[in-house]
C-alpha cells in the first residue's frame, strides 16, 4: 500500500481540523475549510458528505440534497448517505423520496436503527402510522436510548388517538436528553390532547426555555392559551411565532382563528387567506386560471363562480353571500356539494348551480366561499344576518307535517343532534370532532324534561348509538334514515318549533332556514360563535350554551334543562 502524498496528507489534516470545528459548534469556519478541500479535490467523498451533514444541521435543506446526491453518485454503498437524504426529504416533505432513501440505506445495513427512525418518519408522513410505529419500534429495539425514535413514536401514537402513552414516550425522551426541546413541545400536545391546557403550557414553556426561537412551540402555546380562554396570550403567541417564521401557514392560520374569535374580524379574513398554505387545505386549492375575486375590481357584467370549500356548514353558513354578489352586478355561479344541491336551489342571486365535479360552465373570475367576507370586508356590524335565505321544500314540509301530527303532538317539537362528524383519519379533525361531541348518556337529562317530543337529526355512527339504547330510544323519534340530502332534512326542520344541537352543519341548516336553534357549544369554541355570547350576529334565532371549562358538559346540558323546561310550559 502506497504512504499517502504530501497533499493527501494536507487534506487529511483540513478533515480532521473541520470535523472539530463542526462538533465545536464553529460551523462557518467548518465550512470554509471544507469548501478549501472541495476546490482542490470536487470529488472528495468525506468532505462532500460531512457538508452535506452541516448543510441540513443549520437549515439548508435544499442545499444538504444536492451535496447527499452528489456524494452518493460516489459511493452509493454508503448506507448514511442514504439515510441523510431520507431524512432531508422528510424535512421537505417529500416523503415518498424519503422512503425510498431509507430503505435504499436498510438494503445495505438492515440493522440500522437511524434509517429506521427516518423511515417511520416518512411512513408517518405517508399517513401510515401503523407501519411507522412499527419502524420505530425496530429502531429502538436496536438503540433503545434514542432519543429522536422515542419522541418522533409519541408523535405517530398521537395520530393513533394514543395521546397517554404519546406522553410517556416523550418522557423517555427527556430521560435520556433533558434539553431536548422538541420532546417537551410534544410532550405538552400530547397533554392538549388530553385536555391538560394549564400542564400543556408549563410543558411549552420549557421547551421555549430550551429554545426561544422555536416557532413551532411558540405557535401551539398558543394554542393551550385558547384552550385555557387565555386569547390576549394566545395571541402574543402567535405574533411571537410569526415573528420568528414569517411565512408559517400554521401559525398565520392559528393567529386568524383567534382574531376571529376575538371579534377581530377585518384582520382575521385577512389572516384566514393563508388557510391556502396548510398542508391539511393546499391539495384542496383550485388552479383555475381566471382570476381570484376579493373584492378588488368590479363585477359588473362578469360572470363568477363561487364554490365551496372545507365543511358542509360553512357551505350553509357562508353561501349568504351568494345574492351580494349578484347584487354588484355579476352572474352567480355556484358549485356545492351533491348533498346541498336541492337545497341550495332555493338561495337568491344564484344563476346557475354545479354540483362538485361535475364541469363548471365558462366565468370570468372566482371565489371561494369563505374569501367572501374578506371581499365584503365584513365587521361585527355588517354580517349579512337576514334569515332565512334558505328555504324547505313546501310540498315535503307539508307531508312531514301530516306525518308528525299523526304521530300525534306533543307541547313543543324539539329536533337534537349530540354528536359531530367523524373524521378519525385526520388528528386535528379528531380532536375537534371530539370536543363538540357529547356521549348520548350526558344528554340523558335533556331527554327527561316532559311536554317535549323529540326527534333525532343524528347522522353518523353517534345515530346507531341510540338505536342500540332503547331506553333513551323510547324518548326520541328517528326518521332520519329518510334524509338523503339536506333538502330532505330542511323540510323535516320546518315542523320543528326548535333545534338543539352541538357544533355541526344541523346548527347552520336550522340558522338559515330562519328556525330557533340552540347550540351547545365547547370551551375551545369554533372562531364562528365568537366568545362569551349568548346569540349569534350570524343566525337572529341562535342561542348559544358554552362549557365553562375545557370538556364539561354537565353545566351545558344543565342550562339547556332548564331553559327547555320553561321553553315547554303550557301556555296560561
Amino acid at each position: 500500500m502506497s504512504k499517502p502524498n504530501a497533499q493527501q496528507r494536507r487534506l487529511d489534516a483540513l478533515l480532521h481540523q473541520a470535523v472539530a470545528m463542526q462538533q465545536n459548534g464553529a460551523h462557518a469556519e467548518a465550512e470554509e475549510i471544507y469548501r478549501e478541500i472541495l476546490a482542490e479535490r470536487p470529488m472528495h467523498l468525506d468532505a462532500l458528505q460531512l457538508l452535506g451533514a452541516l448543510a441540513l444541521q443549520t437549515g439548508r435543506i435544499g442545499e444538504g440534497i444536492e451535496l447527499l446526491k452528489k456524494a452518493i453518485s460516489i459511493n452509493s454503498r454508503h448506507a448514511p448517505l442514504h439515510s441523510n437524504l431520507a431524512y432531508s426529504y422528510n424535512a421537505q416533505r417529500r416523503f415518498g423520496e424519503g422512503l425510498a432513501s431509507a430503505n435504499r440505506a436498510l438494503a445495505l445495513q438492515p440493522a440500522f436503527a437511524d434509517a429506521l427512525n427516518n423511515r417511520g418518519n416518512a411512513l408517518a408522513g405517508l399517513d401510515r402510522p401503523a407501519e411507522a410505529l412499527e419502524s420505530f419500534d425496530k429502531a429502538l429495539a436496536l438503540q433503545p436510548e434514542l432519543a429522536q425514535a422515542w419522541n418522533n413514536r409519541a408523535c405517530v401514537l398521537r395520530d393513533l388517538d394514543r395521546p397517554a402513552e404519546a406522553m410517556t414516550n416523550c418522557n423517555q425522551a427527556i430521560a435520556l436528553q433533558s434539553s431536548y426541546a422538541e420532546a417537551w413541545s410534544n410532550r405538552a400536545n400530547a397533554l392538549s390532547d388530553m385536555n391538560r391546557p394549564l400542564d400543556a403550557q408549563a410543558s411549552y414553556q420549557r421547551a421555549l426555555e430550551l429554545a426561544p426561537h422555536f416557532a413551532d412551540a411558540w405557535n401551539n402555546l398558543g394554542l393551550a392559551f385558547v384552550d385555557s380562554k387565555q386569547h390576549d396570550e394566545a395571541l402574543r403567541s402567535y405574533e411571537r411565532a410569526l415573528s420568528l417564521a414569517p411565512d408559517s401557514a400554521e401559525a398565520h392560520w392559528n393567529y386568524a382563528l383567534c382574531l376571529l374569535q376575538t371579534g377581530q374580524l377585518e384582520q382575521g379574513w385577512r389572516e384566514y387567506e393563508w388557510r391556502w398554505q396548510r398542508h391539511r387545505i393546499a391539495a384542496s386549492q383550485r388552479g383555475f386560471t381566471q382570476p381570484l375575486w376579493l373584492g378588488d375590481f368590479p363585477l359588473e357584467g362578469r360572470t363568477i363562480l363561487l364554490h365551496a370549500e372545507q365543511g358542509l356548514g360553512d357551505t350553509l353558513q357562508f353561501c349568504r353571500y351568494a345574492p351580494l354578489v349578484a347584487a354588484r352586478g355579476a352572474r352567480v355561479i355556484l358549485e356545492v356539494p351533491k348533498e346541498l344541491m336541492r337545497l341550495l336551489a332555493t338561495l337568491d342571486g344564484v344563476t346557475e348551480l354545479v354540483e362538485q365535479g361535475q364541469p363548471v360552465p365558462a366565468f370570468d373570475c372566482q371565489a371561494p366561499l369563505l374569501s367572501l367576507p374578506l371581499a365584503f370586508g365584513t365587521d361585527l356590524t355588517s354580517i349579512p344576518s337576514t334569515t332565512p335565505y334558505l328555504f324547505a321544500d313546501h310540498i315535503a314540509a307539508k307531508s312531514w307535517a301530516e306525518r308528525l301530527a299523526s304521530e300525534g303532538s306533543a307541547a313543543l317539537k324539539v329536533g337534537i343532534v349530540w354528536a359531530g362528524g367523524n373524521r378519525p383519519h385526520v388528528a386535528e379533525l379528531r380532536k375537534t370532532d371530539s370536543r363538540r361531541s357529547m356521549a348520548l348518556d350526558t344528554l340523558k337529562p335533556i331527554l327527561d324534561v316532559p311536554t317535549v317530543r323529540f326527534y333525532s337529526l343524528q347522522k353518523g355512527p353517534a345515530a346507531l348509538r341510540l338505536r342500540e339504547r332503547p331506553e333513551l330510544a323510547s324518548r326520541v323519534v328517528d326518521h332520519t334514515d329518510e334524509f338523503d340530502d339536506f333538502a330532505d332534512t330542511a323540510a323535516f326542520v320546518d315542523n320543528l318549533d326548535l333545534v338543539i344541537t352541538v357544533d355541526t352543519a344541523v346548527a347552520h341548516l336550522a340558522g338559515a332556514l330562519g328556525k330557533e336553534v340552540w347550540i351547545m357549544n365547547r370551551l375551545d369554541t369554533c372562531w364562528r360563535w365568537l366568545l362569551d355570547r349568548t346569540d349569534s350576529p350570524w343566525y337572529p334565532g341562535a342561542k348559544l350554551f358554552r362549557q365553562a371549562t375545557l370538556g364539561d358538559w354537565s353545566g351545558v346540558v344543565e342550562a339547556v334543562r332548564d331553559a327547555l323546561a320553561e321553553r315547554a310550559l303550557p301556555a296560561e
